[in-house]
């Protein structure tokens, strides 16, 4: 278990970093059956800043893995990283990435029953209707 309480799962012999992510996995597979998109992949990895050294300190270059990358029938790629929760260090990777690929759409997705299609939702579309939700259910 990590520390944001994610148990591993494996299916078809992929080990996914938690739940959520897995259940992607096969929603996207379910996605490709019906025709619904071309293909997907899984890891793909991005450098954000390369190695450098500084005086006589090295440091290492820092990437951002996203979990898929959806290949459309149209030609074009679609990244997905599928967040259960937000954290410091993601956003910053995602600010870094958007600076550094303005034109790759990169989406953060996440599971919503009540909100989502499919079960699935962005996940700045999720904060907005909840954000939305408090306001009306205050203004009771």
């Amino acid at each position: 278990m990590s520390k944001y309480k994610n148990n591993k799962v494996t299916i078809d012999g992929i080990t996914f970093d938690s739940k959520m992510e897995a259940e992607y996995y096969v929603h996207l597979k379910k996605q490709k059956e019906e025709g619904k998109i071309k293909d997907f992949g899984l890891q793909v990895k991005f450098e954000l800043i390369p190695a450098f050294k500084k005086g006589d300190k090295r440091y290492g270059k820092t990437t951002y893995t996203v979990d898929f990358a959806i290949y459309h029938w149209g030609g074009t790629v679609e990244y997905i990283d599928v967040k259960g929760m937000e954290t410091q260090q993601g956003v910053l990777r995602r600010k870094l990435f958007d600076y550094h690929n303005p034109n790759l759409p990169l989406r953060w997705v996440t599971k919503s029953i009540k909100y989502g299609q499919d079960g699935w939702i962005d996940s700045d579309d999720l904060k907005k209707k909840r954000r939305d939700a408090k306001k009306l259910k205050a203004n009771i």
